[in-house]
């Protein structure tokens, strides 16, 4: 099935990953169209997997990266991108690539932009490995951020118990 298939048979959102971003460049006029089929932003997440280049120190800037996360775009996850891009979707999805599956703790530093620049709902991935990477999400993105929960789960064999992070969740919507 397509994208448009899905959001016919109730699907509320489709995520777009790299397939906006070729020969690491973003494609405007893609994402354009993807909104003209989804007749609106409303129905897309885009997905943004974002890494540092080497060499650039822990205060470079974060791109994009598709590929399996190994080839670099030339698109800047910043303040005006993040601007640019809400135009085009109703929510970010933004991978810490880095950290991803590795329940090694969040990239913090993403987290505080996204609080401070996303301009539509953001839900952060990777590192998460306990409740208290849970609030730290919450707490650094400025309770405008979300953070999803993969290997760490008693279901993908980790040791944080999903009744805990459903109760968590329940918690914050108080």
């Amino acid at each position: 099935m397509n994208a448009l298939e899905w959001l016919e048979v109730g699907a509320s959102h489709i995520i777009v990953t790299s397939f906006v971003f070729a020969n690491g460049q973003i494609h405007m006029g893609w994402l354009r169209n993807l909104v003209n089929i989804y007749d609106g932003k409303e129905r897309g997440v885009l997905d943004l997997s974002c890494r540092r280049k080497l060499g650039e120190g822990p205060d470079g800037d974060y791109y994009v990266v598709t590929n399996k996360w190994q080839s670099f775009t030339d698109y800047k996850v910043t303040a005006e991108n993040l601007q640019e891009l809400a135009n085009y979707c109703d929510e970010f999805l933004v991978h810490g690539v880095d950290v991803e599956g590795k329940q090694c703790g969040i990239l913090e530093d993403l987290v505080v932009l996204l609080g401070e620049h996303s301009p539509i709902p953001a839900t952060y991935a990777g590192g998460v490995r306990s409740l208290e990477d849970m609030e730290l999400v919450r707490r650094l993105g400025k309770n405008k951020v979300d953070a999803t929960v993969g290997s760490a789960l008693d279901s993908f064999w980790g040791h944080l118990k999903y009744d805990d992070v459903v109760a968590w969740h329940h918690k914050q919507q108080k």
